[in-house]
C-alpha cells in the first residue's frame, strides 16, 4: 500500500469484500455474530470473521465477549468506525445512480432510507 496516499488508505480499511456491508449494518446497532450473518447471508462465515477481525484490528469496530453458555459476542463501532457514515452514504448514493442509469432499481439491505431516517438524518 501506498501509505501516503488517503484513498489507498481508505481503501484498505474499508475495500474488504463485506467490510462495508458490516460497517453499514453497525452504524446504529450492536449486532451478534449470528445476526450479522443473517444480514449478510453471502458472507460465508469464515469470511465474516475474517472481515471482522481486520476491521477490530483496523480500530473500526470492538468485540464483546460475554463469559456465557453459550458464548455471546457483540459486535460494535469505535468512533473511528462510525466517522465512516457519510462516506458509506456517498458510495451508496453514488452506486444508486450508477443502477438507477442502467435501469436497475436499488434494492438491498443496505436500505439508505431506514438506516439514515432512523440516525435523524434527511436521506
Amino acid at each position: 500500500m501506498d501509505e501516503n496516499c488517503p484513498v489507498a488508505a481508505a481503501l484498505e480499511l474499508i475495500g474488504g469484500k463485506y467490510k462495508a456491508r458490516i460497517l453499514w449494518h453497525l452504524l446504529d446497532a450492536t449486532l451478534r455474530f449470528g445476526q450479522l450473518r443473517k444480514l449478510i447471508p453471502q458472507a460465508t462465515p469464515k469470511m465474516l470473521t475474517q472481515q471482522l477481525r481486520e476491521l477490530e484490528e483496523d480500530g473500526m469496530l470492538t468485540r464483546m465477549v460475554y463469559a456465557e453458555v453459550p458464548p455471546k459476542v457483540e459486535y460494535s463501532l469505535t468512533a473511528r468506525g462510525k466517522s465512516i457514515r457519510p462516506v458509506l452514504r456517498a458510495v451508496y448514493d453514488w452506486g444508486e445512480r450508477y443502477l438507477n442509469s442502467k435501469g436497475i432499481k436499488a434494492d438491498c439491505s443496505m436500505n439508505v432510507l431506514s438506516r439514515f431516517d432512523k440516525a435523524g438524518e434527511s436521506p
